[in-house]
């Protein structure tokens, strides 16, 4: 009888716990950026964006003249 299967709400749980158990192990391994960091990288995002955006809309304009001339 000692080679009696667990119950399957044993075994998940087993299961969930030895993920959350390396997932903490793996989270002290991280790196994480400091304050500094993060503003530095979300302000070349946002300009980034912003000048994607930019190019994006003289596109826009560009073709819309462009196509509005060609039907007249």
């Amino acid at each position: 009888m000692s080679n009696k299967k667990s119950n399957i709400f044993v075994r998940a749980a087993r299961k969930i716990g030895g993920y959350f158990r390396e997932l903490k192990s793996e989270l002290k391994k991280v790196t994480w950026p400091t304050f500094k960091q993060v503003c530095n990288n979300t302000g070349i995002v946002l300009i980034a964006v912003i000048a994607v955006g930019a190019i994006v809309a003289l596109l826009d304009f560009g073709f819309q003249y462009l196509f509005s001339t060609l039907l007249k």
